[in-house]
């Protein structure tokens, strides 16, 4: 039996983009793999009648999502360490380490976050998605850490995922970023795809293939060949905060995906190599979807950040705070 059901209704600016991909801006914990299943089975409805995935949604079209009852996780729970902010009977924000996988995937069926989670919540997760209870409302990458929260219900992670969708939720990253010469403040406003040739990485793409993406950030302490910045994201893009500050000339130490040559260049300047892209989610600000009440968290910058800010700090002369 089908557990509850939702509508959208296109809007005229919404770009032009596949059913699936679409659907990920209004779910982001949900994966793309889960939404074309719930397509082809006939969960997800356009105007009433079946689609298929590649389906481009046009204006004025309304999506009835009928969410089934949830599977059993294919995850097993594992007694895994979890740093916990805050925990209530309707959500637990954490403070994600470094180095570990969210969900499981291909390469990554275990030692995950939700392993962790299945163990540490005992079955009080959320099932949106069509697998019982995962609980996952958006992600971080393997090597980013900070702020992450995850619902124990439905009812929490639909008006979570809502939160997300109309961009309400606030998300403020600290990231280190290559280069001293970064400008002061700015804003970031640069459509992201599916890179054309590298399926495993996204760039900057303007056009019908990009998604709208924006970013601002200001500068908060200048390093020895690197500055510290906090980013603000109004959009939540994959790989957003790499993307757009490799786009403008100042990728994140560490980044080898994104960086590698002025990361080779800061080696050769300073000696330093990072573990990892030196990106930590910072804060994280919301309604709670039950009491209303507006909550924020903050995390504190794990061991490797601040080993990596110590390690490039300029002498005391060269200091420069903005």
């Amino acid at each position: 039996m089908p557990v509850f059901t939702q509508t959208l209704t296109i809007g005229r600016s919404d770009p032009g983009e596949r059913m699936d991909s679409y659907l990920r801006q209004f779910f982001p914990g949900v994966s793309r793999k889960a939404l074309v299943r719930l397509i082809r089975e006939g969960h997800i409805l356009v105007n009433g009648e079946q689609v298929k995935p590649r389906h481009f949604p046009k204006a004025g079209e309304v999506i009835e999502i009928t969410w089934p009852e949830a599977r059993e996780p294919v995850a097993d729970p594992e007694d895994i360490p979890l740093n916990v902010l805050h925990e209530d009977s309707d959500l637990i924000v954490l403070n994600k380490e470094p180095g570990i996988v969210v969900h499981p995937g291909n390469g990554h069926e275990e030692h995950t976050l939700v392993n962790a989670l299945l163990h540490h919540c005992e079955g009080e997760l959320s099932g949106v998605g069509g697998v019982a209870r995962p609980g996952i409302v958006h992600r971080l990458d393997k090597d980013t850490s900070g702020c992450m929260v995850v619902a124990k219900n439905d009812f929490t992670h639909l008006g979570l995922a809502k939160q997300f969708a109309d961009r309400s939720m606030e998300k403020i990253y600290l990231a280190l970023l290559c280069g001293d010469s970064v400008p002061p403040s700015g804003n970031i406003r640069a459509a992201i795809a599916r890179h054309p040739s590298h399926r495993k990485r996204m760039a900057v793409r303007e056009g019908e293939h990009g998604r709208a993406a924006h970013t601002s950030y200001r500068v908060l302490q200048r390093y020895q060949g690197a500055t510290l910045v906090e980013a603000h994201l109004h959009t939540g893009r994959t790989h957003q905060i790499r993307v757009h500050f490799q786009y403008i000339g100042f990728p994140l130490v560490g980044d080898a995906t994104y960086g590698k040559r002025q990361n080779n260049r800061l080696k050769d300047l300073t000696g330093y190599v990072a573990p990892r892209q030196m990106l930590h989610a910072h804060s994280i600000a919301f309604n709670h979807p039950r009491s209303g009440i507006e909550l924020t968290f903050r995390a504190e910058l794990p061991k490797d950040f601040e080993e990596a800010l110590e390690a490039l700090k300029p002498p005391p002369s060269e200091t420069r705070q903005e």
